[in-house]
């Protein structure tokens, strides 16, 4: 079985982070989200991977590239993105057998190991993953028949027909080019993996579905970005490759190399980067510091600072989306607490 993991797309939703970056390399718990993606594949036996580029495409290329991956990846341009079905149709040479096609922004507690497997032993000509939510009204949606098949998704649904959201990951046969030429664009005028999975059931092909049983997020928002480095740091097995002077390290805390600590309190679970400088502030819990930050006379709790910013007298900083070469500091007053959503290359006087 292949792999095509989609990361493309503008992330509008992510701007003005998305302007500079591509929004699957945004960090969780310092790692791309991309990251999570290809490790999940390639945990569930994929050694062929597809990654579905467009914006920003040497960016991701060159994030990728910079690790060596236990399978062949292979690059492909979508252009403008014009949906998910369209993606499979730009990737069709490549996907010439069995294939998971995986959303670059989803990160899953469990993996897929388990729904792979039962994909290649139902021998269905489609599988789709389901997860409960409390807000179907924002997803793709499965209506169930009384026998626990699928009747029909709804992409967004009004009056939604279930709480069972379409999680991002599909597993396909070849069967599925065919549906996914046999569909129009949608309102949107894309061409909807929903639409093509829908022409599939219709035209009485075998589709199933699993559920998702751990934690799932979809990192199209900050605050979604935030909610998953809480979930992934809370799975952090402490360890201390830095420096540490005068200072108190409490909980699950991981310290990478060439960090220094100085004369400050680090409260876990968290995880500081190569190279940070922590001087005189307080790093709280669900704090992850990409590497070479600087961190000085600041309070910071539950916040995702990216490589190479600074904050320097900067109050206290909480709830926060911080890119990366930031640089906020201090200026005349005091403050009390900011909220941030910060572009890289960005700098604030507070």
């Amino acid at each position: 079985m292949k792999a095509l993991i989609l990361s493309g797309g503008h992330g509008t939703r992510l701007r003005p982070l998305t302007y500079s970056q591509q929004k699957q390399l945004i960090p969780v718990a310092n790692k791309p989200i991309l990251f999570y993606a290809i490790e999940d594949v390639i945990e569930a036996g994929v050694d062929e991977i597809g990654i579905i580029v467009g914006p920003n495409k040497e960016q991701v290329m060159e994030t990728v590239n910079s690790v060596d991956w236990s399978a062949e990846i292979e690059f492909i341009y979508q252009g403008e993105p014009k949906g998910l079905a369209h993606a499979i149709l730009v990737a069709e040479e490549f996907l010439d057998e069995d294939f998971v096609m995986y959303l670059g922004d989803n990160i899953l507690r469990e993996g897929i190991v388990e729904h792979a497997e039962k994909f290649k032993k139902s021998n269905c000509d489609a599988s789709i993953m389901l997860a409960e939510v409390k807000n179907p009204q924002q997803f793709g949606v499965a209506e169930l028949n009384e026998d626990g098949t699928i009747r029909r998704l709804i992409e967004k649904p009004k009056v939604p027909p279930s709480n069972l959201a379409l999680v991002g990951i599909y597993f396909f046969k070849p069967v599925i080019h065919e549906a996914v030429k046999s569909i129009r664009p949608s309102w949107r005028n894309e061409l909807e993996i929903t639409d093509a999975i829908q022409w599939l059931i219709d035209h009485r092909y075998e589709v199933r579905w699993t559920k998702v049983t751990g934690w799932w997020k979809d990192t199209g928002k900050p605050e979604d970005i935030l909610e998953a480095n809480r979930l992934v740091l809370d799975g952090l097995k402490p360890k201390n490759e830095g420096e540490v002077e005068n200072s108190k390290i409490i909980g699950r805390v991981v310290i990478e190399s060439g960090a220094r600590i100085k004369d400050s309190v680090v409260k876990g679970p968290c995880i500081i980067g190569h190279n940070c400088k922590i001087v005189n502030s307080y790093i709280g819990p669900y704090t992850s510091l990409g590497k070479e930050c600087e961190i000085d006379g600041t309070e910071i709790e539950d916040s995702v600072i990216m490589d190479g910013s600074k904050v320097i007298n900067a109050g206290r900083i909480v709830e926060s989306l911080i890119g990366r070469g930031v640089k906020i500091q201090e200026f005349d007053h005091m403050p009390r607490g900011y909220r941030l959503i910060v572009g890289d290359n960005s700098s604030i006087v507070l």
